[in-house]
């Protein structure tokens, strides 16, 4: 256990562009934050500043996985024009719903000046939307 007084804060700005529905994995973006920060224990908390696309914590090795999440989203939440909201075309309110189902926010313990994810873990940034876009997310490190 480590005891101090003082918490340090740490913060940074990451843009990300995606290339349409998919899964991006950027791991290791956020990995090299904490390392910047210079923390070695407490917390990463990662955040997307947009509301029609999602963070998630999930499979590393086998990209199957991905791609079945990706289907079953697709099924859950089907595009068409059956929303109200349509002024951003059919794949704009099924990227909100998808949102709420999802995260926008993951918080991730820090060890030894690592992100603490499991052996099969990565993060992911999940683009909603038919076209890509520039994606920000704050990257705010906490601890000792």
């Amino acid at each position: 256990m480590t005891s101090t007084t003082a918490t340090r804060h740490y913060q940074q700005m990451l843009t990300l562009r995606s290339q349409g529905k998919h899964l991006h994995r950027f791991t290791n973006k956020v990995q090299d934050v904490v390392r910047a920060s210079g923390i070695e224990t407490g917390l990463c908390t990662v955040f997307l500043r947009h509301t029609s696309a999602s963070l998630i914590i999930q499979e590393n090795a086998d990209p199957d996985v991905l791609v079945d999440l990706e289907n079953f989203l697709a099924r859950l939440v089907p595009e068409g024009n059956h929303y109200i909201h349509s002024t951003e075309g059919p794949d704009d309110m099924p990227a909100h719903i998808r949102t709420v189902l999802t995260h926008t926010s993951e918080t991730i313990p820090v060890m030894d000046g690592r992100l603490a994810l499991g052996t099969w873990q990565g993060l992911y940034l999940w683009e909603h939307r038919s076209r890509g876009a520039a994606r920000e997310v704050v990257v705010h490190v906490a601890g000792y």
